[in-house]
């Protein structure tokens, strides 16, 4: 069974961290809700998720993949995060997936674990940087980086993680069953 993490940070974006909990679970991942210095983490819109774990007792080993919700308060906390970052750099080392959607891009791009191509949330990019990104995909994978748009693409977004880690018999299956053909 594949193993994802999402670290959830204060002031993350709930639709995005909820749907791609909800979608990879239904795909028959196993995910790993990691706090960062909460067990109780609220989001941007006030919504409080309880962590499964803390993000220091993450392990890169363990996993295929860490992908972060975006959320402009939890994306700055994972960018300045050193075991968030870590985490993202040895994930990179060990030729495993990260993604990120929203504003988190941010936090692959001072991770360093951002490729070429990439999307993100608009005006995003001018904090990232314009060069390979892209505004005409839901979802863009570039290699083992997996971004994503923001809170209307984040289903798409865990379909796309459920197609890569799973295959495309259950990603078919999956999108049928949540009515989601505009993926």
């Amino acid at each position: 069974m594949a193993k994802v993490c999402v670290p959830l940070a204060e002031g993350f974006e709930e639709i995005e961290a909820i749907s791609l909990i909800d979608v990879m679970r239904r795909g028959g991942i196993e995910v790993i809700v990691a706090g960062v210095d909460k067990e109780l983490v609220t989001g941007a819109n006030g919504i409080t998720v309880k962590a499964d774990t803390d993000i220091k007792e993450v392990k890169a080993d363990d996993l295929d993949m860490v992908v972060l919700p975006g959320g402009w308060g939890g994306t700055h906390i994972l960018a300045e995060n050193e075991t968030v970052q870590q985490l993202l750099r040895e994930m990179k080392e060990k030729e495993k997936i990260v993604g990120a959607i929203c504003a988190a891009p941010f936090a692959l791009k001072q991770a360093g674990v951002l490729n070429d191509r990439y999307t993100c949330y608009p005006s995003v990019e001018e904090q990232i940087g314009t060069d390979g990104y892209t505004d005409k995909e839901k979802v863009v994978i570039d290699g083992n980086v997996m971004t994503s748009r923001g809170p209307g693409t984040s289903i798409c977004f865990g379909l796309a993680i459920v197609r890569k880690l799973v295959g495309e018999d259950v990603y078919e299956q999956l999108k049928g069953g949540l009515l989601a053909d505009y993926c």
